[in-house]
């Protein structure tokens, strides 16, 4: 086995204190003989969430060599309210030990850059590899099953039961919903996320009228694995954003039938197919449904895209969006989104709760007539770092990662602004964002029932009923920022050199031309002179503009790494990828240099 760099892992701190433990503390020591991967999560991540579930089959097939432990590191105020990560925990199903690090302690000893990042610790405590992004999986259990024999064979592996203790299960109806539709009858069809099932609610909106699901993760004719939006068919059926499935489902509430009409159950990666016939095209964390223009339209928030599925000739297919993260309007196809996680048609408009850029967006079809098809527009947000809760103007509102949207009768907008536990308003006639309710616990999502809304509060596990105010409800303005520590760079050129080792056993697949990509962009766009846009290339020189003193360099990273097999004609393939904000501050002792890396260990 090659030699490693022999860097001590530093002790795991946060003030927030552990979860999923019974109460106990943990330190490196009482892990000492374990092999321990770290996973710098948030619960507003969609790659985060999808890092969850790449390693549920590696933490149950090696329960008793391997710990995964959870370092909740927060992007948003919010998230680091103790109770918010208690509730992520299990709203997520974790089952393992959680760090919770509300002031990014062990995130600062790590030197971590991006949610999410995995660090592996052997059994003797020393940092042997660091991954950040999605895809890993593959490479991780290759490492585990090498440090298993290494040091099985050294007789410093210690097996045996792990630290994991379950919380005490609750008792509720509901448990963490995500979305809600009302249906002809006047009942409410609820996806009750936590528990994979679907729940039909009375018109009250608390008797349970039946149930629909086995409760158990599957993509079977009786199951589903955390299910999001519900949209309404025009034919009575009900649409679901069946969200770690990765596909569309149709639920009949007359037949209780099931049926899945797009998507694997695979996740989409790049290169992967953007069209085709639905079935045959993967897809990636659908979060929320609407109908609009004859077509159904999807909130992809795992590749921060709009997808629209003809039901027609049977087709899905992108309508907006790149894939890259951020806020960016104009032409559809040229569009960003962050995270998109709510949507709701209205007339001419298809309006998006953009979760990650705190921001209202819109769809519609474009006016002039050089630009094809539709047009994003921003109604409310600046990007992924400024967020807050502000009324007022729209272009000086703040919102804290909205999940949902709802069309009311006057034109207007509700939104379900999760963050901050309140319902708002925008009102495009009159370019003002006002507060309608607080003490809403994370609200995701709200439905008309007549006279009133129906808001689903998440985190408090029930839907809530409310007279839509005609005074909006004054409120304390408060601005917040992105907590994280700048990085401190020097004037003029800085080298970019994003860090790729494939794993063990695979090689760079250049079979078809370059396998890796690298994206380079600045907030504000005027921080680089040069180096901006697309390349091949991992490693590039980016030129500071004079005079330039902060700002956020996004990179965007992909390497595609297949097994080193000579003799196999389709050897397996893995792509890994991840998306940087990294805060940066010129200074005259600034490094010149910035590594990142996507897999290894960063050797300068």
């Amino acid at each position: 086995m090659a030699s490693r760099a022999r860097v001590r892992a530093p002790e795991l701190i946060g003030k927030g204190g552990w979860l999923n433990t019974g109460g106990n503390d943990l330190t490196l020591t009482d892990l000492r003989g374990r092999i321990v991967i770290l996973d710098f999560w948030t619960f507003c991540c969609v790659n985060c969430l999808h890092v969850l579930d790449e390693l549920r089959e590696l933490e149950e097939r090696h329960r008793d060599s391997v710990v995964i432990i959870g370092v909740h590191s927060p992007k948003f105020v919010h998230e680091a309210d103790h109770q918010a990560v208690v509730d992520a925990v299990e709203r997520y199903g974790v089952e393992h030990p959680v760090l919770d690090d509300p002031e990014l302690a062990t995130w600062k000893q790590y030197a971590v850059r991006a949610w999410p990042t995995l660090v592996v610790i052997d059994p003797e405590g020393y940092v042997v590899a660091q991954h950040a992004g999605e895809g890993h999986a593959h490479a991780i259990e290759a490492l585990v099953e090498e440090l298993i024999a290494e040091h099985g064979a050294k007789g410093t592996l210690r097996r045996g039961d792990g630290p994991y203790v379950p919380p005490e299960p609750v008792a509720t109806d509901l448990r963490f919903p995500g979305k809600a539709v009302r249906l002809p009858g006047g009942t409410f069809l609820v996806s009750d996320t936590t528990r994979h099932q679907l729940v039909e609610l009375a018109a009250d909106g608390e008797e349970v009228l039946r149930r629909i699901g086995s409760g158990e993760r599957g993509l079977g004719p009786d199951s589903f694995n955390e299910p999001q939006g519900l949209a309404l068919l025009p034919d009575g059926t009900v649409a679901v954003a069946d969200t770690v499935n990765h596909a569309v489902r149709v639920f009949d509430p007359a037949t209780g039938t099931l049926e899945t009409v797009a998507g694997t159950g695979k996740q989409w990666w790049q290169g992967s197919p953007t069209a085709g016939p639905a079935r045959e095209v993967d897809l990636s964390s659908p979060w929320d449904l609407a109908w609009w223009q004859d077509r159904l339209w999807i909130a992809m928030a795992g590749v921060h895209q709009i997808w629209a599925y003809d039901p027609a000739d049977g087709t899905v297919a992108v309508a907006a969006g790149t894939t890259n993260e951020g806020l960016v309007d104009g032409p559809a196809a040229e569009a960003w989104f962050a995270q998109p996680s709510g949507l709701a048609a209205a007339g001419d408009r298809l309006w998006i709760a953009d979760s990650e850029t705190s921001a209202v967006r819109w769809i519609e079809r474009a006016a002039d007539d050089a630009v094809d098809g539709y047009v994003v527009r921003t109604a409310v947000g600046t990007g992924l770092f400024d967020f807050g809760h502000r009324d007022g103007a729209a272009e000086q509102a703040l919102l804290q990662h909205p999940l949902g949207v709802t069309a009311l009768p006057d034109g207007s907008v509700a939104v379900a602004d999760t963050y901050n536990h309140a319902l708002r308003r925008y009102d495009p006639a009159s370019g003002e964002v006002t507060t309608l309710a607080t003490d809403l616990r994370e609200p995701s999502a709200a439905v008309l029932a007549d006279d009133d809304i129906v808001v689903v509060e998440s985190a408090r596990h029930r839907l809530t009923r409310l007279r839509l105010p005609e005074e909006a409800v004054r409120v304390e303005s408060v601005a917040h920022r992105t907590q994280r520590a700048a990085t401190d760079i020097a004037p003029g050129t800085l080298r970019l050199d994003v860090v790729f080792q494939a794993p063990a056993g695979q090689k760079l697949d250049i079979r078809y031309g370059p396998s890796t990509r690298l994206l380079v962009s600045a907030t504000p766009p005027e921080l680089l002179a040069d180096g901006a846009g697309a390349g091949t290339d991992l490693a590039r020189d980016l030129v500071l503009a004079d005079g330039a003193s902060e700002g956020v360099l996004h990179v965007s990273a992909m390497a595609a790494s297949c097994d080193d097999a000579p003799d196999v004609e389709y050897p397996a393939c893995h792509v890994h990828q991840q998306d940087w904000g990294v805060p940066v501050r010129i200074t005259g002792d600034g490094a010149a240099r910035l590594g990142l890396v996507l897999a290894g260990l960063d050797a300068e």
